[in-house]
C-alpha cells in the first residue's frame, strides 16, 4: 500500500490530459438532449467513447442502459461506479455555442457531464489493470429524472449478475459549490420524494348565487394554508419535511362556480417516519377541511425516489479519498442533506456506497442552479471528477485492503 498515495497523485494529471476529449464528449451530448429510459443517440456517444477500451460492454434490456465491465489483474470484490445520462424537459436560454438543438430539452442537471467523468475514468483505470484485485462496474444510465431506470436496472438484475456489485460510487455536479470541491456527509445526503393530487368536489352553480351552489375554490385554498401549518406545526423540526403546492386548477369562466377544485404538489422528506406522517397528515387535513365545507375529495399519493442514504463507512473512505485526489482544503463536511431526490438510492438500498456533490462553479458570471434553463457548469471541474471516480476504484479494490463491515440493515 505504500505505493498507493503516488498512484492516486498521478490521477488528477491524467484526467487533465483527458480533459479536451470529455469536454468535446460532454458537448456533443448537450447539444442533444433525450428524455426517459430510451437514449439512442446518447448511447452511440457512449459506445463510440469507449471504444477499444478493455471493456466487456452489456446493452440491451428494457432501456438504454451500457454496462461497461472493466476486470482487474487480480480477482476481489466488484464496485459499482454510476453515472446517469438523460436530461430535462426544459427550454434552455444559456446561448452556449453548442446549446440544445432540441427544442424543449436541455441538459440542465449535468448528467452531460456526469457521462463524460465517467468515460475518463474508464480510460484511466482501464491503463490501471493491473493494481485492480477486482472489478469494475460502469453504469451510464438512463431515466433518472422520474422514470426510477435504477430501479428498472435493479429488477433486470444490474447488482446480482456476474460478478455480484459490493458496493457503489456516484458523483452529481452542483453548480453553486466552487469548481473542484466535494462535498458529502454520511447518513441521509438526499431527500424522498413524493407527489400528491387532491380533487376537491362541491356543487356546481352561478358565481352571482354561490349560496344555492358548494364552491370548491375556497376549499382548496383552505387546504394549501392548512398543509403548510401541518409541516410547521405537526412535523418534527429535527427531521423535516418540505411541502409544496405547485399547481392548482380549478373552473372555466368568471361567472361560474365549478365543480372541482385540483390541487398538485410534491412532499420531501429525509426519513421514511417523517414521509409516513405527512402521507397521512394530508389525508387527514382534506378530509376534515372537505368535512367541514360540505364537499368531498379525492387524495392521491404517488411514491417517488426514497431518501439516498450514504453508508457512514463508505462515505468516510470516499472523504479521504478525495482529500488526496483535491486536497484536504477542498473537501466540504455536509452539515445537512440536500431535499432534492435520486434513484441512485434504489442502489444505496442494496449495497453500501456513497454519492458526493461536485462544484461545477462558473469562474465568471452568475452560478445558476441545476435545473435552471440558463445552468452554465465549470468543466474544468470535470477532471476531477474523472479523477475521483478512478481514486475510489484504485483504493477500493487496492490489493490487500481490508473488507469493510457491510451493514446488517441491508439485504
Amino acid at each position: 500500500m505504500a505505493s498507493a498515495p503516488s498512484v492516486l497523485g498521478e490521477l488528477g494529471a491524467a484526467a487533465e490530459a483527458l480533459l479536451p476529449d470529455l469536454v468535446a464528449l460532454r458537448r456533443r451530448v448537450h447539444a442533444e438532449p433525450e428524455l426517459g429510459l430510451e437514449l439512442p443517440r446518447t448511447r452511440q456517444a457512449v459506445l463510440e467513447a469507449l471504444d477499444g477500451l478493455a471493456l466487456e460492454i452489456a446493452t440491451g434490456g428494457s432501456t438504454g442502459a451500457v454496462v461497461a465491465t472493466l476486470r482487474g489483474a487480480r480477482p476481489g470484490r466488484t464496485l459499482l461506479l454510476r453515472a446517469d445520462m438523460d436530461a430535462l424537459p426544459v427550454e434552455e436560454e444559456t446561448g452556449l455555442p453548442f446549446a440544445s438543438r432540441q427544442p424543449g430539452r436541455m441538459h440542465a442537471c449535468g448528467h452531460d457531464a456526469h457521462l463524460a467523468m465517467l468515460v475518463g475514468a474508464a480510460r484511466i483505470l482501464e491503463r490501471r489493470r493491473e493494481d485492480l484485485a477486482g472489478t469494475v462496474k460502469l453504469l451510464f444510465q438512463p431515466g433518472e429524472e422520474g422514470h426510477g431506470g435504477a430501479r428498472i436496472l435493479i429488477e433486470e438484475g444490474l447488482l446480482e449478475s456476474e460478478p455480484a456489485v459490493q458496493a457503489a460510487f456516484a458523483i452529481h455536479v452542483n453548480p453553486i459549490l466552487p469548481a473542484g470541491v466535494v462535498a458529502t456527509r454520511p447518513g441521509p445526503l438526499l431527500a424522498a420524494t413524493d407527489v400528491f393530487a387532491v380533487e376537491v368536489r362541491g356543487r356546481g352553480g352561478h358565481a352571482s348565487m354561490p349560496h344555492d351552489a358548494v364552491d370548491p375554490i375556497p376549499v382548496a385554498c383552505e387546504i394549501v394554508g392548512a398543509l403548510q401549518s401541518l409541516v410547521t406545526r405537526r412535523v418534527d423540526a429535527f427531521d423535516p419535511v418540505v411541502l409544496s403546492v405547485t399547481k392548482i386548477e380549478a373552473g372555466t369562466t368568471h361567472n361560474v362556480i365549478p365543480e372541482t377544485a385540483r390541487l398538485l404538489g410534491t412532499t420531501r422528506a429525509v426519513s421514511e417516519r417523517a414521509r409516513q406522517e405527512v402521507r397521512r397528515g394530508i389525508e387527514r387535513v382534506v378530509a376534515g377541511i372537505c368535512a367541514a365545507h360540505d364537499t368531498d375529495a379525492r387524495v392521491q399519493i404517488f411514491p417517488g425516489y426514497p431518501v439516498t442514504v450514504n453508508d457512514p463507512d463508505f462515505a468516510g473512505f470516499v472523504s479521504g479519498v478525495a482529500a488526496e485526489v483535491v486536497g484536504p482544503a477542498r473537501v466540504a463536511p455536509m452539515k445537512a442533506p440536500i431535499m432534492g431526490a435520486e434513484d441512485f438510492s434504489y442502489i444505496l438500498e442494496r449495497v453500501p456506497g456513497a454519492m458526493v456533490f461536485l462544484g461545477v462553479r462558473p469562474a465568471q458570471g452568475p452560478a445558476e442552479p441545476i435545473h435552471s434553463n440558463r445552468m452554465i457548469l465549470n468543466e474544468d471541474a470535470m477532471s476531477a471528477g474523472a479523477a475521483l471516480h478512478a481514486a475510489v476504484a484504485l483504493r477500493y479494490l487496492a490489493p490487500g485492503r481490508a473488507e469493510p463491515a457491510t451493514p446488517s440493515s441491508r439485504s
